[in-house]
């Protein structure tokens, strides 16, 4: 392995999105986390916005065990709570072929939020094979498969503080 991001730039940078979020939603934001990878990200981001700031989270799954997305995406769990009038950010881990962040923002969209922006941790561009919108972006990476801050390898390496390209 080795460290793309260190742990203390990824902090410098969440509290960087966290005061873009908090300007753009002062009254108060519903974030969505997409379970597994951006849990870590989410708890980070939710402690960094001042103010009003509420959680869900939904699950949806492309990769399975594999380093390559399936293309496939499926919705594992769903929102517990109404988005209806609600200013909404789903909190991606990592937006790749923009697949899954489009198929979330289709759902998401058809229940009614006053507005809805996409944070994401990582960003590959080159990988895309949708046009996508992501408000707030942490970093641009290369195509590179990463772990660590959330991100996993078949569940394992979630619990590294730093980004790490798997070698």
């Amino acid at each position: 392995m080795t460290v793309l991001i260190s742990a203390d730039d990824i902090q410098q940078r969440v509290r960087a999105l966290a005061g873009q979020i908090h300007h753009d939603h002062p009254d108060g934001v519903h974030l969505i986390a997409v379970l597994k990878g951006a849990f870590v990200f989410l708890s980070d981001l939710a402690r960094a916005i001042p103010g009003h700031c509420s959680l869900d989270f939904m699950a949806v799954s492309s990769y399975g065990t594999s380093t390559k997305s399936s293309g496939q995406v499926q919705l594992l769990k769903d929102l517990e709570s109404g988005l209806e009038g609600r200013d909404v950010v789903v909190v991606e881990d990592i937006v790749d072929t923009g697949l899954t962040l489009q198929y979330m923002q289709q759902i998401l969209r058809a229940r009614s939020p006053r507005h809805l922006r996409t944070a994401c941790l990582l960003s590959k561009p080159s990988r895309r094979q949708v046009d996508v919108t992501v408000d707030y972006v942490g970093f641009e990476i290369e195509d590179r498969f990463v772990v660590g801050y959330g991100l996993d390898y078949a569940e394992q390496y979630r619990n590294l503080p730093y980004i790490a390209v798997l070698d």
